[in-house]
């Protein structure tokens, strides 16, 4: 995980579907990169921006989405 802005000039970011607008928690990130996958506070889109591996992103992802899954 690296915790750099450099060769973000191209990204485009999409908040997470569970953001609002009400100033809570809000996370962005930009999956169109190759090798990584930036992740930032939307509501300090100036301040830092952690990218992770795309296998990492993938894997915590495939996570995320096991645990909301209905368990029988």
């Amino acid at each position: 995980m690296h915790s750099a802005r450099t060769g973000l000039s191209n990204t485009t970011w999409h908040k997470s579907s569970y953001s609002n607008g009400q100033g809570g928690d809000c996370v962005e990130v930009d999956v169109g990169h190759d090798h990584s996958v930036p992740v930032r506070d939307s509501k300090r889109p100036a301040g830092p921006t952690l990218r992770f591996p795309g296998s990492a992103w993938a894997a915590f992802i495939g996570s995320v989405k096991h645990a909301g899954a209905p368990h029988s």
